[in-house]
């Protein structure tokens, strides 16, 4: 009898197979500031409104550089409502001063009064918000019918009374104060509903399980945490300062005589309105154009972090 191997069948093994459970992880992770970002560097709008807003930022910080005209000391009366001219594209005002000078010498003043207005409401408005809501119980009820009083008082009117009560102290930082210091309700409500919602978070219960405090998770993760929805305020409040600024300097109880801003060039400009509307229409429309970047900025900045709102484009 002959030996008889049985056959066999050996499987050939390929050098590579697929790794059928592996999860590939391309590019960084994502998060709520990097989606925003790659949201908005694909808006046309944002990047105009970006464009303007750094321009108005130069001439406020760096006016030479759009003009070399003094803006108070070459006044001259022979100048009164005059026209565009060599070295003066925009005219004259009704004492002969440049009316491109005094633009781009104003919006320094305009812009430090919404920068400081907006600081000072979102400081108040993050404080009050951030405690009524973390801490909750009475603390929230009485900070909650504190910030209802504020809301409940337009900031015009009672920055009016301020500036008419401390007139002899009527300057940039009053100023800024009596805005700032009536308009930080608004901010309030969203920090407080932001901050209810971030307490619920793993993250926070994980900070208390570690023996960390209740004021120190809220200065540390809490606040950190919540300052999305702050910045977009800030920028729309940057704007309502702006505004409020030229509103208050207008009626009179503003900004003293002698310091240059919009509001003081459009008020000044009433006296010669019907002979020389030129005087009126380039201040006005340099802070309309300002004021128009700053909301389109913080529009745009609350859809791109508003993860619904990029779904819907």
């Amino acid at each position: 009898m002959s030996n008889q191997h049985p056959t066999r069948f050996v499987a050939q093994v390929t050098a590579a197979q697929p790794a059928t459970d592996a999860v590939r992880v391309q590019g960084k992770p994502s998060n709520l500031w990097r989606d925003a970002w790659h949201d908005l560097r694909r808006r046309p709008l944002f990047w105009i409104s970006i464009g303007i807003v750094a321009v108005i930022l130069l001439m406020a910080i760096w006016p030479t550089l759009f003009t070399q005209t003094p803006p108070n000391n070459d006044c001259q009366l022979a100048n009164s409502n005059g026209g565009p001219e060599a070295g003066h594209p925009l005219g004259f005002t009704f004492q002969g001063c440049d009316i491109y000078a005094r633009i781009v010498w104003g919006a320094r003043t305009s812009l430090t009064v919404g920068l400081l207005s907006a600081i000072i409401g979102s400081v108040i408005g993050l404080i009050m918000g951030a405690f009524a809501g973390y801490y909750g119980g009475w603390l929230d009820s009485l900070l909650s019918r504190i910030g209802d009083i504020f809301f409940s008082i337009p900031y015009i009117l009672a920055a009016v009374v301020v500036m008419t009560v401390f007139s002899e102290f009527r300057n940039v930082f009053t100023l800024s104060f009596a805005i700032g210091g009536f308009a930080w309700a608004a901010t309030a409500r969203v920090v407080r509903a932001e901050v209810l919602r971030i307490r619920q978070s793993e993250f926070i219960t994980a900070s208390r399980a570690l023996g960390r405090g209740k004021f120190s998770t809220l200065l540390y993760h809490v606040m950190p945490n919540s300052i999305a929805p702050l910045l977009v305020l800030a920028t729309l409040s940057m704007a309502a300062g702006i505004v409020a600024e030229a509103t208050l300097t207008f009626l009179g109880v503003g900004l003293p005589d002698g310091v240059m801003s919009w509001g003081r060039d459009i008020s000044d400009a009433q006296r010669s309105l019907r002979i020389a509307p030129e005087s009126l229409i380039y201040p006005s429309l340099a802070l309309t154009i300002t004021v128009l970047a700053f909301i389109m900025l913080g529009e745009l900045v609350r859809d791109a972090m508003d993860p619904r709102a990029r779904a819907s484009r």
